[in-house]
C-alpha cells in the first residue's frame, strides 16, 4: 500500500516487520517520508519510492514492530532516581538499608540530604519501631535522610529530616496520612504513611535539593531511558508545571523523542508541589506542543494495599493499630468524584484515577456511570490506574462504560509487593491479583504501563513476559506463578502495549501500529519474540528505536 508519489526519506528493507494491524500483520518493507509511513509491503510495493537521497536501512531479517506505549510512569521522579539518588533493591533488609545510607552519608557534604529508595512494602511494620529508627539515625551521621518505599506512597525519614520538617512528638496525623510511632514507646520512628510523606517531601523541596536544572536533566535522561527500551509514547501520571515545562522545552528545541501525554493532578501529590487542579488546567494550553498532550487529570482515590491505605470491600487482616474490621477508605466521596469528572469532561480532559483496592474501583466506575447518565456518550477515555484488585461484578463494567484498565506497575507475577499484600489482606485474597484474562474476555480496553520508578526501571519486556507466563522474569520466586489462569497470549499482550495504549491515549489514528499515514515509530529487536520460548521474552533487547522515522536510540552507540 502506498500514498503519494514523492521519494521516501527512509526505506526499511528485508525485515520481519510486525505491524499490529490485524488486516496485514507482517510486511518486509516500510517507506517513510516526513516522519510518517507512506508505503508498506514487499519490495515491489516500495521500489518506485526509492530515490537518490533515500536512506536505506537493512533490517537483515530482524524483527521490527511499533514503538511501545507506557501508559503510566513518572518521568521526572524516575530521572531523579537514576541520576541523583541513592538506590537499593526492595529486597534489602533494614540492616542493609542502614549500611547503604551510612556509606552515602559518609561521602556527602555536610548537611546534605540523603534521598533514595526503595525499601519493600513488606518492611513497613518492621520500620515502625524504635530499633529500626535507631539504626537509621546512627547510619545518617547527622544528615537528613528521606527514603521512599517501592510504592512511592510511603517514606522513612531520619530524626534530622523530621526536625527540619517540623515534626515532633506532638505533631498530629494529617488527613489521609499517618506519622509512624513505636507501638510500645510512642516515639517517632520516621515512618511516614501516605499524606504524611508530603510533610517531609515538602521540607526537601524547600531546601532546594532538586534544582530546576536537575529537573530538566532528569526529564531528558528519563526519555532517553524509555527510548532504550523501545518506548516511543508515554503518559506521565502526575504532571506538575516543572514536568510540563521541561517537556515543552525539549519539544521546542526539537529534542523530544516520544509522544508525551500528561495527567495533571487535581491536588498536590505527596511527592511534588505547586499549582494543581483548576489553576493548572487553565495553563495547559501554554504547554501543548505537537508532541506534548496535557489532556488528562490525575485523581488519587486511595493508597496502596501493603500500607493498608487502599480501599477494599472486605477488611484487612486485623492488626494492633486498626483492629479487626478496617477496610481502608477513599480520598474523595462519590459526589466529589462526580463533580471532578464532570468538570474534566466539560474541559475535554480525561481522568486517570488511582484505584489500588477493589472498593475504589467500584466507586470510580459508579461515578463514571453517573456522569455518563448525565452527559451521554463521550470520546474521552477515562483510566482506572492499577486495575489489579477488581470484584467480578465490576469487570464487565470497564467495557460497558468505555473505561481503560491501566495495567501498572509491572507486578502481575510474584514480587515483594505481593508478599506485603499477603500480610495485609490474607493470602487467598492477595493472590486474586490482576484479572487480565477476565478483563480481556469482557472486552475491556487494556493498556500496559510501568509506573516507573515504582519499578526500578521501565523495561516493558519484563512486563510482556510476565503477562504471558505470570512468573517473575528475574528468577525471583522460581517456579511460582501468580493466578496462572489469567495469563494472556503474546499477540494480545503486544496489542496491550501498542495499539490499545494508543486508544487509551486518544492517539490511535497517529500511533500504536505500523500503518500508512501513521507516525513512523518503530523498534528493531535482537530476537523474534514470537519464535522464542515465553520465558525468554524478557531477554529481548532493542537494537534501534525510531521516532517519526528518526533514529533516537541505537544499542551500543551514544544517543
Amino acid at each position: 500500500m502506498t500514498v503519494g508519489k514523492a521519494f521516501a526519506d527512509t526505506l526499511f528493507r528485508d525485515g520481519r516487520i510486525y505491524t499490529v494491524d490485524r488486516s496485514r500483520p507482517w510486511v518486509q518493507y516500510a517507506a517513510v517520508k516526513g516522519g510518517r509511513f507512506i508505503a508498506l509491503g514487499n519490495e515491489a510495493d516500495v521500489r518506485s519510492l526509492v530515490g537518490p537521497d533515500t536512506k536505506i536501512i537493512d533490517l537483515a531479517g530482524r524483527m521490527a514492530m511499533p514503538g511501545i506505549i507506557d501508559i503510566h510512569n513518572h518521568i521526572m521522579v524516575g530521572g531523579h532516581a537514576g541520576l541523583f539518588e541513592l538506590r537499593f533493591p526492595s529486597s534489602f533488609s533494614i540492616l542493609q538499608i542502614a549500611e547503604a545510607v551510612r556509606k552515602a552519608a559518609s561521602e556527602a557534604p555536610a548537611g546534605a540530604w540523603i534521598v533514595g529508595g526503595q525499601f519493600g512494602n513488606d518492611l513497613l511494620q518492621k520500620l515502625n519501631t524504635d530499633e529500626a529508627a535507631a539504626l537509621l539515625n546512627a547510619a545518617s551521621l547527622g544528615h537528613p535522610v528521606l527514603l521512599r518505599d517501592d510504592s512511592y506512597h510511603n517514606r522513612w525519614a531520619s530524626l534530622e529530616a523530621l526536625r527540619i520538617a517540623g515534626i515532633g512528638s506532638d505533631t498530629t496525623n494529617p488527613t489521609n496520612g499517618e506519622i509512624g510511632r513505636d507501638l510500645s514507646s510512642g516515639a517517632l520512628t520516621g515512618l511516614m504513611i501516605e499524606a504524611a510523606s508530603g510533610i517531609v517531601e515538602r521540607a526537601l523541596a524547600a531546601a532546594g535539593h532538586f534544582t530546576p536544572e536537575m529537573d530538566r536533566a532528569a526529564v531528558a535522561h528519563a526519555i532517553g531511558v524509555l527510548n532504550s527500551f523501545g518506548v516511543t509514547a508515554f503518559l506521565d501520571a502526575a504532571s506538575m508545571q516543572p514536568i510540563l515545562a521541561a517537556l515543552k522545552g525539549l519539544d521546542d528545541r526539537g529534542e523530544l523523542t516520544a509522544w508525551s501525554a500528561c495527567a495533571m493532578p487535581i491536588v498536590e501529590p505527596a511527592f511534588m508541589f505547586g499549582t494543581a487542579g483548576d489553576e493548572l488546567f487553565a495553563l495547559r494550553e501554554d504547554y501543548r506542543t505537537a508532541h506534548v498532550k496535557p489532556d488528562f487529570a490525575k485523581i488519587f482515590l486511595d493508597g496502596v494495599p501493603g500500607a493498608r491505605t487502599a480501599a477494599f470491600h472486605e477488611p484487612y487482616v486485623a492488626d494492633p493499630v486498626r483492629g479487626c474490621c478496617f477496610r481502608g477508605s477513599t480520598m474523595l466521596d462519590v459526589p466529589g468524584l462526580i463533580r471532578w469528572l464532570s468538570k474534566c469532561e466539560k474541559l475535554g480532559i480525561a481522568a486517570k484515577i488511582h484505584c489500588a483496592g477493589d472498593a475504589s474501583v467500584t466507586q470510580a466506575l459508579d461515578a463514571i456511570d453517573v456522569v455518563r447518565s448525565f452527559n451521554g456518550p463521550t470520546s474521552l477515555v477515562h483510566h482506572i490506574a492499577h486495575a489489579s484488585y477488581i470484584t467480578p461484578a465490576d469487570i464487565p463494567r470497564f467495557a460497558e462504560l468505555g473505561v481503560a484498565a491501566d495495567l501498572s506497575p509491572i507486578i502481575w507475577y510474584p514480587t515483594v509487593f505481593l508478599e506485603a499484600h499477603k500480610a495485609a489482606m490474607g493470602e487467598e485474597r492477595a493472590l486474586r491479583f490482576w484479572p487480565n484474562k477476565d478483563l480481556r474476555e469482557a472486552g475491556a480496553l487494556m493498556a500496559g504501563g510501568s509506573d516507573w520508578p515504582v519499578v526500578p526501571n521501565p523495561d516493558p519486556w519484563q512486563g510482556i513476559e510476565g503477562m504471558v507466563t505470570r512468573q517473575n522474569p528475574s528468577g525471583d520466586f522460581p517456579g511460582v506463578s501468580l493466578w496462572a489462569e489469567q495469563a494472556l497470549d503474546l499477540a494480545t499482550v503486544i496489542e496491550i502495549y501498542t495499539i490499545e495504549g494508543a486508544r487509551a491515549l486518544g492517539l490511535a489514528k497517529t500511533i500504536g501500529s505500523i500503518e500508512v499515514g501513521k507516525s513512523a515509530d518503530m523498534i528493531v529487536l535482537d530476537q523474534s519474540i514470537f519464535d522464542v520460548k515465553p520465558d525468554r521474552i524478557a531477554e529481548t533487547r532493542v537494537e534501534m528505536t525510531f521516532f517519526e522515522g528518526r533514529k533516537v536510540y541505537e544499542r551500543g552507540a551514544e544517543r
